[in-house]
């Protein structure tokens, strides 16, 4: 299929963090020959292989972009691991078995740093995948992740079927889940900031500050998902990541956000609370000898705009 062809991308997960960046980023590319459908939980119950079946009938992709995932933070993973591999390998299955049979072009699905094994050495890159056991806090979500990478390869050896995977680090930015108790670090930290600032508060965060991150912006990680749909011809998974050198623990995280929304109370860390994983590095390499113009938007800014969209938005968004 030349880029001159007719597509319909079908986005799983359409309305989330990632998939309103696709959207974000699909509106400023002016590609007529691109018609993209976003898909929400109303669209129809991916869990259920009819129901998928049904959507899929509707919309009659020739690419997918497969996001849709039960995901949440580290407390949320440490309690409901039976949920989130069950929930995770159902919405998988169904949607890899669907590109099949309806005969798709291309699929990209979204994996996570999470499905790394938690002994290793550093930097990850993307032949490590399967080299140990994940962190225990998340291995419910981190195993039913990993099936993916299975999955595409026996597709491709049975069927022939072109499934793909990318494996992003820490995603944050608009639409993303604000939940308090639910949602990933950096809305977290957004929201209680916010609440801190609305009732006079200090800002107690669970945990030391200590861990690692590397984290994207998620309008970044848009652009770099419809350059691998368009260009990344590869089975294994590649790491869409900042560099190395841009990782940041979670207590600086918490003061740029500080910073960003002019909170001037103190901030406390609470070290009874767990820490997750201390770091799980990740290289970019492979990724820019394929991309080697690649360029992010810097974190203090990125973090500047995610949470003004917040505290605009802050009476309709996911929280």
């Amino acid at each position: 299929m030349t880029k001159d062809q007719k597509r319909v991308i079908m986005v799983t997960g359409g309305s989330g963090l990632v998939g309103k960046g696709i959207e974000t980023y699909a509106k400023s590319l002016n590609r007529p020959n691109d018609s993209w459908v976003f898909l929400r939980s109303s669209d129809g119950d991916l869990k259920d292989k009819e129901a998928t079946r049904t959507i899929f009938k509707k919309y009659n992709p020739t690419h997918v972009i497969h996001l849709a995932a039960r995901v949440g933070g580290l407390f949320s993973n440490m309690k409901y691991k039976v949920e989130f591999f069950r929930e995770n390998i159902a919405i998988n299955d169904n949607v890899l078995e669907c590109c099949r049979e309806f005969n798709i072009v291309k699929c990209v699905s979204c994996l996570s740093t999470c499905i790394f094994p938690d002994k290793t050495t550093y930097p990850i890159d993307e032949t490590m995948v399967h080299n140990g056991p994940p962190h225990p806090s998340n291995e419910g979500y981190a195993y039913a992740k990993r099936m993916i990478d299975v999955l595409n390869r026996a597709y491709n050896e049975e069927y022939g079927c072109k499934f793909t995977s990318v494996i992003p680090t820490n995603i944050y930015g608009p639409h993303d889940n604000y939940h308090l108790h639910d949602s990933h670090v950096i809305p977290g930290l957004i929201h209680k900031t916010y609440l801190a600032m609305k009732n006079n508060q200090d800002l107690t965060i669970m945990g030391s500050g200590k861990p690692l991150r590397q984290f994207i912006y998620s309008l970044d990680l848009a652009k770099l998902f419809v350059w691998a749909l368009d260009n990344y011809e590869e089975l294994s998974p590649i790491i869409l990541s900042v560099g190395e050198e841009d990782e940041i623990s979670i207590a600086d995280v918490a003061h740029l956000i500080a910073e960003a929304m002019d909170f001037k109370g103190k901030l406390i860390f609470d070290t009874s609370k767990a820490d997750g994983q201390f770091k799980k590095t990740a290289s970019n390499h492979k990724l820019k000898s394929l991309y080697p113009d690649l360029t992010f938007i810097p974190i203090k800014d990125a973090i500047k705009e995610s949470c003004k969209w917040f505290i605009e938005n802050y009476d309709t968004c996911r929280k």
